[in-house]
C-alpha cells in the first residue's frame, strides 16, 4: 500500500473514530432523556424519534466529508436520504400513535443497518469495523422486531431505547478499535 494510501486510511480512521465516539455519547444521552418519556407519545417523546434519524443525517454527512479520500461515500448518501425520509416519516407517525411510529421506526431500523453492515464491509481493511458490520445486522433484525411489535396489544416504545444503547456500545468498540489504525 502506498504512503499516500495509508496516510488517507488514517486521516479518515482519525475523523471515524471522534465521529464514533460523539455518536456513542449521543445515543446514550438520547436514551436516557427517551427512558423518561417513553411511556407516551407526547411532543417531547415525537421530537426525541425524530431527532435521532437527524442525528444520524449529520453524522453520515460528516463520515462522507471525511471518507472521500478512501472510498465512495454514495452510500453514505444514501443514508442521509433514508434518515430524512425516516425523520419525516416519524413526524406524521407521531399523529397516528405508537404502532405507526413502530412501523416507521423498523423500516428506518432495517435500511439504514442493511447500508451500514455494507459500509462497514467495504471498510473491513481499515480496521474496526467488524462491529458496524454486526450493528448493522442487529440493526435489521431489530427493525422486524419493531415492526412485528406494533401490532402488539399493548406496543411500546421502550424497544427504540433498545436499540440505542447497543449501538451506541458498538460505536464505542469501533472508536476504540479505530484508535490502532489512526496511529
Amino acid at each position: 500500500m502506498s504512503t499516500l494510501a495509508t496516510s488517507g486510511i488514517s486521516t479518515t480512521a482519525a475523523a471515524l473514530r471522534r465521529l464514533y465516539f460523539v455518536r456513542f455519547v449521543f445515543a446514550i444521552t438520547w436514551a436516557i432523556v427517551m427512558f423518561t418519556t417513553a411511556t407516551q407519545l407526547g411532543p417531547l417523546t415525537v421530537a426525541l424519534l425524530v431527532l435521532y434519524p437527524l442525528f444520524d443525517v449529520a453524522a453520515a454527512i460528516v463520515d462522507a466529508r471525511a471518507s472521500r479520500t478512501t472510498g465512495s461515500p454514495t452510500l453514505l448518501y444514501a443514508n442521509v436520504a433514508v434518515s430524512l425520509l425516516a425523520a419525516v416519516g416519524l413526524a406524521i407517525a407521531g399523529a397516528s400513535g405508537i404502532p405507526a411510529v413502530l412501523r416507521v421506526w423498523g423500516a428506518w431500523a432495517i435500511v439504514a443497518g442493511l447500508i451500514q453492515l455494507l459500509v462497514g464491509v467495504t471498510r473491513r481493511r481499515m480496521g474496526g469495523q467488524w462491529s458496524m458490520i454486526v450493528s448493522g445486522g442487529i440493526s435489521v433484525l431489530a427493525g422486524g422486531v419493531f415492526i412485528a411489535s406494533a401490532a402488539a396489544d399493548n406496543p411500546a416504545l421502550t424497544n427504540a431505547i433498545g436499540y440505542a444503547i447497543p449501538g451506541a456500545i458498538f460505536f464505542l468498540i469501533s472508536a476504540v478499535r479505530l484508535g490502532r489504525t489512526a496511529k
